[in-house]
């Protein structure tokens, strides 16, 4: 399975997972007065001869699972008359409850304005948080159970007489009906995981050792390890509830009553407690709020149980619904302690077509306080640890039925067969092939993959017409080592350009490897990383002006990777170069006597060591790609350069120091803040070339790490400081204008500062080619932006704040980008 389709796998676990019955009664139905058929909220319904039970919300909807044998729902409210209705257990049933009012006769009452009842009760939960929460414990550990599913959603008579699904009829005997939703289902992915996890709060050490895994179609360590507890939670006693990157807030915020309005509902006797019954509901539409209600103990006023739901109108991409239900138990009597937590989540692939459902219940047992735990026993490195052990995928069904904490349905355990059977269908296989090239770029056949397919055809100025093709071997060939290689033309110059390398994987993680390559052919210099490649078709297309100053490169380079552990990694590099001048770019030097003599190419040796540090800092393997899934800490690099001369022809000698810090954090509400800070100094005599090229970008694509609107050749340091801060808005304005709302766009605010130097300038005998100038003050640009424009475009209008009257240059400019962000 190639690293972007298990990727595309675990992005589902985070986000999504799993809860699904066949011998489940599952009830939806909305209540209303049967005189004047309004809604009728905070009914009470429940099922008889049980403790399982909801109220109604405030568009009278209300739904209910059981695996319990069940025969009989009732509804009780205050005024009208009891309601009793029989069910059918083990199936999926639609009830509207037609509440009767009844009249009572009483005495009068007198009613005097004071304040809500539920508020005194929320201060007092807000005051004991801290003490409340389980997290406030020093130590303890449990056993934790995990079961997600992924469920296809909209299955339709239409849907199931697709050509496409020809050979998989046998499949849609499994569908079902959500009694959330009301929208029928199809089970196609289950996993579980049983876990013994670990606390420690100073300092915070948390790990999970995944004793046993069972994944439906898939055998890999790496999704065995996003199935367990630590990718899979929150904590409602926290401010903000992170839920698909939106920071939510929590009913039980300290912020809370900006946000909601409570209702004090109803007081009883639950597990030998006395608790109070508060239910809420957003005061404004599209905050990033819910809606639901919690029980709540009358003296700790710590929380018995929750059911909440995202606000039907909030602005979050791709997701139509999500429930979360929470239950506690009292453990030493000291501490309410998570004792169960099923998840739901409604994602949409569009706004009226088919979705999928996530479903995923956590249950909690042999819960420790305050245990013995030895230092050594949590990891030096990292502050969250996951292990899954050698032989979890090995136990036989006798050995998870007796670790479940719950019985799996008949229908649960036939999914595990089900996904079998798919994958020995040639159409599923083909299907999985494309959406693997679509997302990689390449095609897989047999031991090659060829591609990527966006660099097959460009065009430039230079090369003209440019055809290239690239392959590489596939992980049929080895999962030890990968070779690669790519030939093109150019119908212009009429050159033959290629490149070959390789790469070598002595282990996965912690990552070591060994690559060398060797390339003859065009490149950009002073552009990002993260940039279109110049022989990629849209970099062609999307170009500002026909870029003219492609400097052909010839250059080996090896290299060794040794990450010390997960997120702290040394890389050392060996790289010769020869730079090739060209008409637009022409190396011109001036002698003693003050003639200007032109030289064919620069040469230089360099040796670089690079230091990467990212605290609990995640990723996605493949065997020899991986995705990083990002950290909650600053990103930190150090590069240190050497020129090395009079090796291998090399001419220059210098010493480069690079320094960068680059971070993300949500600040609650208000939206995502990032910064990336970059700053280096170069010592010794160098050529332009070899200098810090700072990095501009002459297409209409917007570039994160690259100054938008200056251009390639623009600017050149030999020490050099620069600052990028973005702040996303998420739509805290646009939100609150209602010819807006409906569009859910968001804001963003933008600036981009660099300060830099040539110091060596006077004594560099290179002549700078035309425009490219050093700094004499800082060049700045500025801009605001849009993004989720059709849940996939952003679009950015900035404005060029310095150096606005050089020749050529762009003052202002609309770029856009397209992302995925929920």
């Amino acid at each position: 399975m190639r690293l972007y389709i298990k990727a595309f796998i675990v992005f589902l676990f985070l986000f999504f997972s799993s809860y699904t019955y066949a011998q489940v009664t599952r009830i939806r139905g909305n209540v209303i007065d049967k005189t004047t058929g309004e809604v009728l909220p905070f009914v009470n319904v429940s099922l008889e001869g049980t403790s399982i039970g909801t109220i109604s919300g405030f568009d009278g909807e209300f739904f209910i699972e059981t695996r319990n044998q069940v025969n009989i729902l009732l509804a009780s409210y205050i005024g009208y008359k009891k309601f009793r209705i029989e069910i059918k257990p083990g199936t999926f049933q639609e009830i509207e409850i037609d509440l009767e009012p009844e009249t009572i006769e009483i005495e009068e009452i007198v009613v005097n304005p004071g304040e809500n009842p539920a508020h005194p009760i929320l201060r007092k939960i807000i005051d004991n948080k801290e003490k409340n929460d389980p997290t406030r414990i020093e130590r303890f550990q449990y056993e934790v159970y995990n079961k997600m599913e992924l469920d296809i959603n909209n299955i339709t008579e239409d849907y199931k007489d697709q050509r496409v699904f020809k050979h998989f009829q046998f499949i849609f005997d499994y569908i079902d009906t959500s009694a959330i939703t009301g929208k029928s289902f199809l089970p196609v992915f289950i996993t579980e995981s049983l876990s013994d996890y670990y606390y420690q709060k100073q300092p915070k050490k948390e790990k999970e050792i995944i004793k046993a895994s069972n994944i439906s179609g898939v055998s890999d360590d790496q999704i065995s390890e996003f199935t367990g507890k630590m990718y899979l939670d929150f904590n409602i006693y926290d401010n903000f509830v992170p839920i698909m990157g939106k920071e939510m807030v929590s009913p039980i915020s300290k912020f809370g009553f900006a946000y909601y309005k409570y209702y004090l509902l109803d007081s009883a006797f639950r597990k030998n407690s006395w608790c109070y019954n508060i239910s809420f509901k957003p005061k404004r539409k599209q905050e990033p709020t819910f809606t639901g209600n919690f029980w709540v103990q009358d003296t700790t006023y710590a929380l018995e149980s929750f059911k909440i739901r995202m606000a039907d109108d909030i602005n979050i991409n791709f997701v139509e619904d999500f429930v979360a239900e929470q239950s506690y138990e009292l453990v030493d009597d000291s501490v309410w302690f998570p004792k169960k937590q099923e998840l739901f989540i409604d994602f949409a692939v569009t706004n009226k077509e088919y979705g999928f459902f996530g479903r995923k219940t956590t249950s909690y047992s042999n819960i420790k306080l305050y245990p013995e735990i030895e230092n050594k026993f949590f990891s030096n490195q990292l502050s969250q640890e996951t292990i899954t052990l050698e032989k979890s995928k090995e136990l036989s069904a006798e050995e998870w039925s007796s670790l479940r904490h719950e019985t799996l349905t008949k229908r649960e355990e036939d999914i595990y067969s089900m996904v079998d059977t798919i994958k020995k269908v040639p159409l599923f296989n083909n299907v999985i092939q494309l959406i693997n090239t679509v997302i990689t770029g390449y095609w897989v056949k047999g031991p090659v993959e060829i591609g990527p397919y966006y660099t097959l055809y460009s065009f430039n100025p230079i090369e003209g017409h440019r055809f290239k093709f690239g392959l590489r071997t596939s992980n049929a060939f080895s999962t030890k080592y990968m070779l690669t290689g790519h030939l093109a033309y150019g119908t212009r110059d009429e050159k033959l350009k290629y490149g070959l390398g390789g790469l070598y994987m002595f282990n996965k993680n912690p990552r070591r490897s060994f690559g060398l390559n060797y390339k003859k052919d065009y490149e950009q210099l002073g552009i990002t990383s993260y940039a279109f490649l110049s022989d990629n078709f849209l970099s062609s297309i999307f170009a500002r002006e026909q870029n003219d100053k492609l400097t052909e490169v010839h250059e080996i380079s090896t290299f060794y990777e040794h990450e010390w552990f997960q997120g702290f990694s040394n890389t050392i590099g060996f790289t010769h170069k020869q730079v090739y001048a060209s008409e637009n770019v022409p190396f011109l030097n001036v002698t003693s006597t003050g003639d200007t003599l032109e030289i064919n190419k620069l040469l230089t040796t360099e040796i670089k060591l690079t230091t990467r540090f990212a605290f609990n800092e995640k990723f996605m393997m493949g065997e020899f790609e991986r995705v990083s899934l990002g950290t909650t800490y600053p990103i930190l690099t150090f590069d240190i350069t050497t020129g090395i001369p009079n090796f291998f022809g090399s001419d220059y000698e210098y010493y480069k120091f690079q320094i960068g810090i680059e971070h993300k954090f949500p600040i609650g509400p208000f939206g995502d803040f990032r910064y990336i800070i970059d700053a280096g100094k170069i010592f010794g005599k160098a050529p332009y070339p070899f200098l810090q090229l700072h990095e501009g970008n002459q297409t209409y694509a917007f570039d994160d790490y690259a100054f938008n609107l200056m251009n390639y050749y623009e600017f050149v340091s030999n020490q050099y400081v620069s600052l990028m801060i973005e702040h996303h808005f998420n739509g805290l304005f646009l939100n609150h204008i209602p010819m807006f709302r409906k569009f859910k766009w968001r804001e963003i605010v933008e600036t981009k500062i660099l300060y830099g130097d040539l110091t060596q300038r006077k004594t560099e005998s290179l002549l700078f080619p035309k425009n490219l100038d050093n700094l004499d003050q800082p060049y700045v640009e500025a801009g605001f932006g849009v993004e989720n424009i059709f849940k996939f475009f952003r679009v950015d209008a900035i404005w060029r704040l310095t150096y606005k009257n050089k020749n050529d240059v762009m003052n202002f400019g609309i770029l856009a980008k397209m992302q995925v962000r929920f």
